[in-house]
């Protein structure tokens, strides 16, 4: 459980809180991180950290959260202005690879959340895959993809772009993963050969006819993996 700051000051130590919980949990994983490390990192007293977090668990699935909001956000605002469903899913993608470079402690944390807090692993995942079922849904009825389960191509796509992601830009060269700092993005050769198999997986079959919703697809909330 956690506490809404009152003041902007509040809101602010919050912020600080949950930005060096994320680097805390990234660095040293949930076990070996403690509410002293945290408050050190984020230059606050042990007692403020309490104003707004119960413990360990409560911060580490607020960072979770956290982290889910902003990924969800960065693809959503990339695919706004695009005026097809593979265009949506292009911007989409880029988004996510760029967002997983800049902050790779968003795959480090979801990790350690499959046996740390399996409910916020579920809730990550669940907030992107439903934004993505609804666009799927919307682009089969104008058309711009061929008629599938929404929910398993949803699931099969997010699937290719964390596993894509963690290939190539969580692992270096030799397959370790560096402890901390930012991540090179996914090289162009590999994003385009990614994205030439979901355009084949997507496009309508030779008898597909656009449906009453013919208009541009509106990108959805979580648009991408």
């Amino acid at each position: 459980m956690s506490a809404a700051p009152r003041t902007a000051r509040g809101t602010r130590t919050r912020a600080k809180l949950l930005e060096a919980a994320e680097s805390v949990f990234a660095s040293v994983g949930y076990h070996e991180a403690s509410i002293v490390k945290i408050t050190e990192a984020a230059g606050v007293g042990l007692g403020t950290f309490y104003l707004y977090f119960d413990g360990k668990q409560a911060i580490f699935d607020e960072v979770v959260e956290d982290l889910n909001r902003r990924v969800r956000h960065a693809m959503t605002d990339a695919a706004r202005s695009a005026g097809t469903r593979l265009e949506a899913e292009r911007a989409g993608f880029r988004a996510f690879f760029r967002f997983t470079a800049e902050h790779p402690a968003l795959y480090r944390i979801i990790r350690q959340a499959e046996f740390v807090s399996p409910g916020a692993l579920r809730l990550h995942y669940t907030r992107i895959v439903n934004g993505y079922i609804e666009g799927l849904k919307a682009a089969q009825l104008s058309g711009e993809v061929r008629e599938m389960d929404p929910t398993v191509a949803a699931w099969a796509l997010m699937g290719i772009g964390e596993l894509i992601g963690m290939r190539w830009v969580l692992w270096d060269e030799e397959g370790a993963v560096p402890a901390t700092g930012p991540r090179p993005d996914v090289p162009e050769e590999v994003f385009e050969e990614m994205m030439q198999f979901i355009e084949r997986a997507l496009a309508p079959t030779s008898g597909s006819a656009p449906g009453p919703a013919a208009n541009p697809t509106p990108p959805q909330e979580g648009t991408a993996p």
